[in-house]
């Protein structure tokens, strides 16, 4: 017996376990500076620091959690977590706090719970065994439309909270995963082409003034330095200050002013470059395609088709959040609050992100492979 377990777990994914292990090091690294440069004891009830060891070890356990579980019954739990991923925005949208006026946020037993990132992986479960389902009949314009149909609801009531970030993040991973799944391009294109044409509409009627602010302010920061492209100029004086090394862990004047705001989320990768300079986040954009090498490897060689399509939306979710948080930070892409996985400070955002590399172990042990 404990042969077969042995050679069961023996397709356990130690690189990508390393590899997520780093980048969330890095971020505990970000949080004890943030810590520090606020005259805030590091272990004092309440610090940044200490929040983030506790959100790593709850995400520690999900992860373990998920990589126990047999992932072939999420196929079966496809319609439960679906209603259950609407019930929780429905219940963020009613009780949910945030700032000037947003709901966000369910506080329970004092914790504060972004049930949107948890629905991200929710969202990637249900298209999986959707699109999984459907593997070799992605030609017609029905299949994808079903997808859309899956997907509008949750991205919906993101959008109501509103929360304009985590609705282009849901909408990427339908893209993603569509794509993956050999959905016509041609379908794609039009409706691509659809969603463009729709871009007036929703700029006029969707979008609210201080987001089309934020839209727009990277093209030219310094015409509002003071309001909309404050962030992003901040950022920039932080980035370019880096250098090559970096000024030092704690050292850097943009942290310690408190100049940047949102400094351990959305912005955390401004702090990062100029703490640890070009080479410290070089090693961690490094990770990150490391990472998502794993994942990808981990979809490629699935025997079932679920297993495919949940890699290829959980490599969607991270690279695309990647691509637009570094994206921002530097000024080459909207503001558009999407923070950095696993280094930005934020606890619902880790545990989701956890428990979707925990279901990609799932994925690989009960199919008996061994990657290291």
């Amino acid at each position: 017996m404990n042969r077969r377990v042995g050679a069961v777990w023996g397709a356990f994914d130690l690189q990508l376990v390393t590899y997520a292990a780093l980048l969330l090091c890095f971020g505990l690294a970000m949080a004890y500076s943030n810590t520090a440069t606020a005259a805030v004891g590091v272990f004092e009830s309440g610090s940044v620091f200490l929040r983030g060891l506790m959100w790593a070890v709850i995400a520690i356990a999900g992860f373990l959690i998920a990589a126990a579980f047999d992932y072939h019954w999420l196929k079966t739990l496809t319609w439960p977590l679906y209603v259950f991923q609407l019930g929780l925005l429905a219940v963020t949208l009613s009780v949910g706090s945030g700032i000037g006026g947003t709901s966000r946020w369910v506080s329970i037993a004092g914790l504060q719970l972004q049930f949107s990132e948890i629905a991200k992986v929710l969202m990637i479960i249900v298209l999986a065994s959707y699109l999984g389902g459907r593997a070799g009949r992605m030609g017609s314009l029905l299949s994808i439309v079903g997808a859309g149909i899956l997907a509008g609801p949750p991205f919906v009531l993101v959008l109501m909270q509103p929360d304009l970030g985590t609705a282009l993040v849901l909408g990427a991973i339908l893209a993603g995963m569509l794509y993956m799944s050999g959905a016509s391009l041609r379908w794609l294109g039009a409706l691509a082409l659809a969603a463009v044409a729709a871009f007036p509409f929703i700029w006029t009627y969707v979008l609210q003034d201080y987001q089309k602010a934020r839209l727009t302010a990277f093209l030219d920061p310094l015409a509002d330095v003071q309001g909309a492209g404050y962030q992003l100029y901040q950022s920039q004086i932080a980035v370019g200050a880096g250098g090559l090394f970096g000024r030092g862990l704690t050292n850097g004047s943009q942290n310690a002013a408190g100049l940047l705001p949102v400094d351990t989320t959305d912005f955390v990768f401004a702090i990062l470059a100029e703490e640890l300079g070009f080479i410290g986040a070089l090693v961690v954009i490094g990770l990150f395609v490391l990472l998502l090498w794993r994942i990808l490897v981990s979809g490629w060689r699935s025997k079932d088709p679920f297993g495919t399509m949940f890699a290829c939306g959980l490599a969607t979710w991270i690279l695309f959040q990647l691509i637009v948080n570094v994206g921002m930070v530097i000024g080459i892409m909207p503001i558009t609050g999407i923070p950095l996985p696993f280094v930005s400070h934020g606890g619902s955002s880790l545990i989701s992100l956890a428990i979707g590399l925990g279901i990609i172990e799932s994925i690989n042990v009960r199919q008996g492979r061994a990657e290291w």
